[in-house]
């Protein structure tokens, strides 16, 4: 449970610094959900670039997902794909 002095009597009201805080937490919250958009727009910008230059952007997604695995993690996965694919003789 939150500490008492962050509320007062009423345990429906939050006391001046809580609500501060409170403030500062959702302004912090709205601006990087703000950057985060800008970050998307770019995104969708470079793989629009990439599209125009004739790569497939489906791949490129997944070649940025498969980078940014654990090594380990990413061969297990591997494994376990082979595994399933020669099971359904598809390899």
């Amino acid at each position: 449970m939150a500490d008492d002095a962050t509320f007062d009597s009423s345990p429906d009201v939050l006391t001046a610094t809580a609500q501060g805080k409170l403030r500062s937490i959702i302004d912090r919250i709205e601006r990087l959900e703000e950057d985060k958009a800008a970050v998307a727009t770019d995104i969708k910008e470079v793989l629009a670039e990439a599209k125009g230059d004739g790569y497939d952007t489906k791949i490129i997604r997944q070649v940025v997902r498969i980078r940014r695995m654990d090594k380990a993690k990413r061969q297990e996965a591997e494994a376990i794909l082979d595994l399933y694919l020669s099971a359904l003789g598809e390899v």
